[in-house]
């Protein structure tokens, strides 16, 4: 098959000599036939796999009914989302964005908005040492991830850093101007480092006692990933704002800010974009959502989540690797050296079928397979796995 050149595209990181054609369940395949076993699934973004039949039937009936009336008109798709969302959360409101990064800059600006009104205009959000919120200016600054205070500078302000699961770090940083605090249960650009749920409970019981906002960064843990629908109901806490993204769409551009209603300030023109809850995106949110709320599917994923993780941790012992970390299906595996983009190399290029994995670090390996996974299919990354772990 001949592939299009992709020199008209703008370079932004190293990318492989292949181009993806096509996709269905755990397996990708380039444009010269090969196929990979997908266990990056577009960065936990394809959390029922590449092209599962509810989410093409969603877009393929919507796109013959409505696209997009635009955000000044309600339309029914975003309605009954947003609906859903509410009746299975601890939230009251809904606003749709199109990324996480935007999601998390809209939960920036509800805090800030929020603190001008209820606490004297204060500002500052506390986030954490390697922490990942997106790639705008506002949520790089918010990111505690290595070098990024010397990119794009100067940095946004406001954003003091605290460390992940040490509460004494947090309660140091509290002053007049502190609005909120926010964070990731899972720090997964970190390595899928979980905050314990001692942390998020007395993190929780900290903000109350000083009148801050608590805000989940649920991108890459919501909508299932972790187990539970979300991953702050792990620890039985519930907070002020929430972010979703990735896997709220399933592929598409689709994410969410939700909040309570006490802390629901925007007026009129504060928030908004072109193409914020247009029927077509809501109708795959709605579609993913009925299929991660569909009996046993949650109890499944937590399943194939503790197998992917005994699996992991036998590797460890028979190669003599770190721990391995996460929560459900997004899961890390630390090595005894720094050898894992050349492990992820490797898998890609094995012979017959390949491996996809990612490196968040340089000595650790994530794995965000679809929640759809089979248990042969973890098997099968397992062998591989053990397999490029052997090769000398």
């Amino acid at each position: 098959m001949n592939s299009p050149s992709t020199d008209a595209l703008m370079w932004v990181t190293e990318r492989p000599d292949l181009i993806f054609v096509e996709g269905r369940g755990s397996w990708i395949t380039d444009h010269r036939g090969k196929r990979y076993l997908d266990f990056v699934q577009g960065w936990a973004v394809n959390c029922l796999g590449h092209c599962p039949p509810q989410i093409a039937a969603a877009l393929a009936q919507q796109a013959a009914t409505l696209i997009n009336p635009s955000p000044a008109f309600f339309n029914e798709p975003a309605a009954r989302l947003a609906q859903l969302l509410v009746e299975h959360s601890c939230f009251d409101r809904v606003f749709f964005a199109n990324s996480g990064a935007e999601a998390n800059e809209g939960a920036i600006k509800l805090a800030r908005k929020w603190g001008q009104q209820r606490r004297s205009g204060a500002f500052e959000i506390i986030t954490f040492e390697n922490g990942f919120h997106g790639r705008t200016l506002a949520t790089m600054s918010a990111s505690g991830k290595p070098g990024w205070d010397r990119l794009f500078a100067p940095q946004v302000a406001g954003f003091p850093k605290a460390r992940l699961n040490a509460i004494d770090s947090v309660a140091a940083l509290i002053g007049r101007d502190t609005v909120a605090v926010m964070l990731e249960p899972v720090q997964g650009e970190a390595g899928a480092i979980p905050a314990t749920a001692e942390f998020l409970r007395a993190l929780r019981e900290l903000t109350t006692r000083h009148g801050l906002l608590l805000i989940a960064d649920e991108v890459q843990t919501g909508m299932g990933r972790t187990g539970r629908l979300f991953a702050y109901q792990h620890a039985g806490i519930e907070p002020d704002i929430m972010t979703l993204g990735k896997g709220i769409g399933g592929g598409v551009p689709l994410a969410a800010l939700l909040a309570r209603e006490e802390v629901c300030c925007f007026a009129a023109g504060d928030q908004g974009g072109t193409y914020n809850g247009n029927p077509l995106m809501a109708a795959v949110g709605i579609a993913v959502l009925e299929t991660l709320l569909a009996p046993g599917f949650l109890q499944e994923v937590a399943a194939k989540g503790d197998f992917l993780a005994a699996g992991l941790r036998a590797l460890s012992e028979e190669f003599g690797l770190g721990d391995e970390r996460g929560a459900g299906l997004l899961r890390a595996l630390r090595l005894a050296d720094e050898r894992a983009p050349a492990l992820v190399e490797a898998g890609r290029k094995l012979a017959a079928e390949g491996l996809l994995l990612n490196a968040p670090r340089p000595n650790v390996l994530r794995f965000m397979p679809a929640l759809t996974v089979s248990r042969d299919e973890i098997g099968r990354m397992l062998e591989m796995l053990r397999r490029l772990l052997a090769a000398p």
